[in-house]
């Protein structure tokens, strides 16, 4: 039977249950969090993203989850600084071209503050003359960092990256930290 478990990962803890950087000065890993033998992330959230990561004991799924060929829709909020207009929404759903190439279209809308988000240690950096905003952004790709190159690409640095959903799986009831297994 598969194992699928979702869990919501804080902010600086690495998307796998081993550090291979410095033993002088190890990095918090999913170790800390799922004592679960057998299980692996299906695709990576960076050590400065949160939010759900999706992990199972089946190489199959994990593949359908992380491959860009199968074109999971990945759902991200994103604070970012400045407040996007229009036609910077739009470029954003119609595909923004990265040095890699242009991507997919995708979902993007500005949205309010998440009511259900937790606060992030270490906060994100308040500065009083520029306004920040969160927007909804939905991909069908993974590359390297894409949200965050995305909205840089249109003028609006990300603050905060947190994803909310992979497929029908959704943070939906788990706190940071948290996880659950399906």
């Amino acid at each position: 039977m598969t194992r699928i478990i979702l869990f919501n990962k804080p902010y600086g803890v690495l998307s796998q249950f081993t550090d291979k950087g410095s033993a002088d000065s190890p990095r918090p890993t999913l170790s800390a969090f799922i004592d679960v033998p057998n299980v692996y992330a299906a695709g990576r959230l960076d050590k400065d993203s949160e939010g759900l990561l999706v992990l199972t004991d089946d190489g199959g799924l994990q593949a359908r989850i992380a491959h860009p060929k199968h074109k999971m829709a990945k759902t991200y909020w994103v604070q970012v600084e400045g407040v996007p207009d229009a036609v910077s929404i739009a470029a954003l759903r119609d595909g923004v071209s990265l040095k890699d190439g242009l991507t997919r279209p995708g979902k993007a809308r500005a949205i309010t503050e998440p009511e259900s988000l937790w606060p992030r240690d270490p906060p994100v950096r308040f500065r009083k003359s520029v306004p920040d905003s969160w927007l909804e952004i939905t991909i069908t790709e993974g590359r390297n960092r894409q949200v965050r190159r995305m909205t840089a690409a249109v003028g609006f640095p990300t603050l905060r990256l947190i994803r909310a959903a992979v497929g029908d799986w959704s943070l939906d009831g788990l706190g940071c930290g948290e996880w659950r297994e399906i």
